[in-house]
């Protein structure tokens, strides 16, 4: 095993990385473009946009697609943050236009045949750079020049996002000083702790460029996949979806164990099908919001004798753009719009709602013609560990707090927050694994505010040199910023300054 460096090596460090930008200026000069405009939007776009493609493997033959969008603050002293979007397989055009984006498409004026795009408030981009990937490849933009290449796991995600990092900083020397920071959310969450530990580590044994980490955020974060997907029948009881009776009959016949059923245990089948009953109509991404109709859904992506209602919605989730929903209500029309019109934006509808890429997206976007006619999807479910074609992506990290709990002895500070009406990665499993670390509480269970008025709740453990914030988010579903931009900014913000919730 490599030593860190020594006084000495850190001295050489900034010549050998001269050297070694010099190698690879030539090669990755033509692998980015600025966008100055896009469909839908009316002049030029006001902050700075960069799309491109960052080549790994041995020949290249994985290409990851991204967007940048520069501070819209003070870029030269500003976080760089880099943030992938769930699924796996799902793109990040999903956190820019969805969540934590400049740009979003006003309910209002957009429709499918013509979507519109205005600037939003609340953007994260306010306070930090952010690198957008489509991970891995197969994913939004990003594709591979082999077969071989698409074969990949949940290690081998991060290993690429973590080179992907290194070589996107090569191309980007400006910002190799700006505090780096890894941002995340729901399947993410198993991929992301495992890139911070391949930070640390390749900083230890004098990688280059060093990569001067400082912070992750993870929002409502698939952590542990049995302890995650078991958290929402309590949270569904909690929210009074289930009654005393069929929770605890529920809880009793099945040991606490919901996903991994008995086929012999005749009472757990029972009692799961009265709760399939129970939540099969609610909207698990907000469980507040009306449900909509969904196309039928194959039976191969439900366990057999499993929780049908409860498992499949993890899924569900990344299918908004499938629904056929009739009379809902505003504030439904405009979560489903929005996700509606990421879609539209990047692509023609065709029966039955497959989609391909229109050219003048891929244009503005400068889509490499390599990329050829693979139809872009804002998530590719084959990716899903639930799918009957699911070769490419192995799910090989069934838990990754083993990984946060590695990262107890580092200089390093964790956010993690949770919209507390999400049924997906529900609030009360985030908080068990963060138990289960053991970390010291300092400031324990109490409200937080935006404009006086309660936002979430939040707590804050202190290990040393490690600090971790949990916060939830009131109101939120499971992707939180969609639903309460304004409080997650503010969150944000208030945490990149180290001020208290």
């Amino acid at each position: 095993m490599l030593k860190p460096p020594s006084q000495s090596t850190n001295q050489v460090r900034p010549m050998l990385f001269a050297v070694f930008l010099v190698l690879f200026s030539l090669e990755v000069i033509d692998s980015r473009s600025l966008v100055k405009t896009l469909p839908g939007f009316d002049g030029d776009l006001p902050f700075t946009l960069e799309t491109g493609y960052i080549g790994l493997g041995e020949s290249d033959e994985v290409q990851l697609f991204y967007y940048f969008i520069e501070s819209e603050g003070n870029p030269k002293d500003d976080p760089l943050m880099l943030w992938m979007s769930g699924g796996p397989g799902c793109s990040s055009a999903s956190g820019l236009f969805y969540e934590i984006g400049p740009l979003t498409f006003p309910y209002a004026t957009s429709t499918l045949e013509k979507p519109v795009l205005e600037l939003v408030p609340d953007s994260w981009t306010k306070v930090a750079s952010i690198i957008f990937l489509d991970q891995p490849a197969g994913s939004g933009f990003s594709y591979a020049r082999t077969p071989e290449a698409y074969i990949t796991n949940d290690t081998s995600a991060a290993i690429n996002s973590y080179n992907f990092l290194r070589k996107w900083l090569i191309e980007h020397p400006k910002f190799l000083n700006n505090p780096l920071y890894i941002g995340a959310d729901s399947y993410s969450g198993i991929v992301l702790p495992i890139i911070v530990e391949e930070i640390y580590n390749g900083n230890e044994v004098g990688k280059l460029p060093h990569l001067n980490f400082k912070r992750y955020v993870l929002g409502n974060p698939l952590t542990d996949t049995n302890g995650g997907t078991n958290s929402r029948m309590p949270f569904a009881h909690r929210m009074a979806l289930l009654s005393d009776a069929i929770y605890k009959s529920t809880k009793e016949n099945c040991h606490g164990d919901y996903v991994n059923v008995d086929p012999d245990n005749n009472l757990c089948k029972h009692d799961l099908q009265v709760v399939n009953k129970c939540l099969e109509r609610i909207f698990t991404s907000q469980i507040l919001e009306p449900t909509c109709d969904l196309l039928q859904m194959s039976s191969n992506l439900t366990p057999p004798g499993g929780l049908t209602a409860v498992d499949k919605t993890f899924l569900d989730n990344w299918s908004l753009a499938e629904f056929r929903c009739k009379g809902a209500d505003i504030i439904l029309f405009l979560s489903l719009v929005l996700t509606l019109c990421v879609l539209s934006f990047t692509t023609i509808l065709l029966p039955p709602t497959r989609p391909i890429v229109i050219k003048d997206v891929r244009e503005a976007l400068h889509i490499r013609e390599e990329f050829g006619h693979i139809e872009w999807v804002r998530c590719n479910e084959t990716f899903s560990s639930k799918h009957k074609e699911a070769i490419s992506y192995t799910h090989n990290v069934v838990s990754s707090v083993d990984y946060h709990r590695r990262l107890l002895d580092k200089t390093c500070r964790a956010l993690i927050y949770s919209g507390d009406h999400d049924m997906i990665v529900p609030y009360v499993g985030t908080l068990s694994w963060i138990e289960s670390l053991n970390l010291p509480v300092v400031d324990d269970w109490r409200p937080w505010f935006v404009d006086k008025q309660v936002a979430g709740y939040t707590m804050k453990y202190l290990n040393d040199n490690y600090s971790l914030t949990f916060a939830s988010v009131k109101g939120g579903g499971h992707t939180a910023p969609s639903y309460k931009p304004k409080e997650c900014l503010s969150m944000f913000m208030r945490w990149l300054a180290d001020d208290t919730l």
